[in-house]
């Protein structure tokens, strides 16, 4: 049995989520220049990826291509290159800083320490990213509230970085359920990660990603052998500092109630 046979199960509120949603991807068009989408190449992003096309939207697709990625991950990934009208850009670490990284520490040193697996995520994930950010506005990301307590209060317009970076972060799938996901994908014949089949809701590096079985938290297959105490996050979303109720956040997010 399949991810869509298992997941597919649209909430009550699908059709007003997916309104907000295609909403809030058309106002982001064209109220932040320059905007790209982050892509993990994950349930939730292939569906964002797929709304940027069906709307035919001027946003970019950056995917980071960090060197440890499951084989079935760089498949999508050079399927989703081919067939998307959106150009899907893929920046990769520093390969001096990877190769003396694991000269000095070994391949598997994030294993033996959490710094030593945040310093891994820093030069594979981080310092990409900023590279791909570099001079952006904002970017979109596919975050939701439901996939652990460190994301439960994701707001669909996060501010907390505006005043470091000018940056803002949009979730437009903050309010989505696991369901709504599986439908989308199901009904608009999304091509996803096939390790999703294989009991991998959350997929990273392949070093640091396992299946996940029954009753387990979303996110315990990711760096499970830090224990479940751990806050499962590698640095690129940290908990926002603004929050939808702020002044600056609700500003911002009254430009998309409508959305709602």
């Amino acid at each position: 049995m399949g991810a869509i046979d298992l997941h597919a199960r649209p909430s009550k509120d699908y059709e007003a989520r997916l309104a907000e949603t295609q909403k809030l991807l058309i106002q982001a068009a064209s109220e932040f220049t320059p905007l790209k989408q982050a892509s993990s190449l994950g349930a939730e992003d292939v569906v964002i990826t797929h709304l940027i096309n069906a709307l035919e939207l001027d946003i970019p697709v950056f995917v980071l291509e960090t060197g440890a990625l499951h084989q079935e991950t760089l498949d999508l990934l050079a399927r989703t290159q081919a067939a998307s009208r959106a150009p899907v850009e893929v920046y990769r670490p520093v390969q001096e800083a990877v190769v003396q990284f694991v000269e000095r520490e070994g391949k598997d040193a994030m294993y033996r320490s959490i710094e030593l697996r945040k310093g891994c995520c820093h030069i594979r994930k981080l310092e990409p990213l900023e590279r791909a950010l570099a001079g952006q506005k904002a970017w979109i990301t596919g975050l939701r509230r439901e996939q652990s307590a460190a994301r439960a209060e994701v707001p669909l317009v996060d501010t907390a970085d505006v005043a470091k970076n000018g940056r803002t972060k949009l979730n437009p799938l903050a309010n989505w359920t696991w369901g709504d996901v599986w439908h989308y994908i199901a009904t608009n014949g999304v091509d996803y990660n096939p390790l999703h089949d294989q009991f991998f809701p959350s997929i990273g590096c392949a070093p640091c990603t396992r299946a996940i079985s029954l009753g387990e938290d979303f996110r315990a297959g990711r760096w499970w052998w830090e224990g479940g105490e751990t806050t499962k996050e590698c640095g690129l979303h940290v908990q926002p500092q603004a929050s939808e109720s702020s002044p600056i956040a609700a500003s911002a997010q009254g430009r998309f109630a409508e959305a709602r």
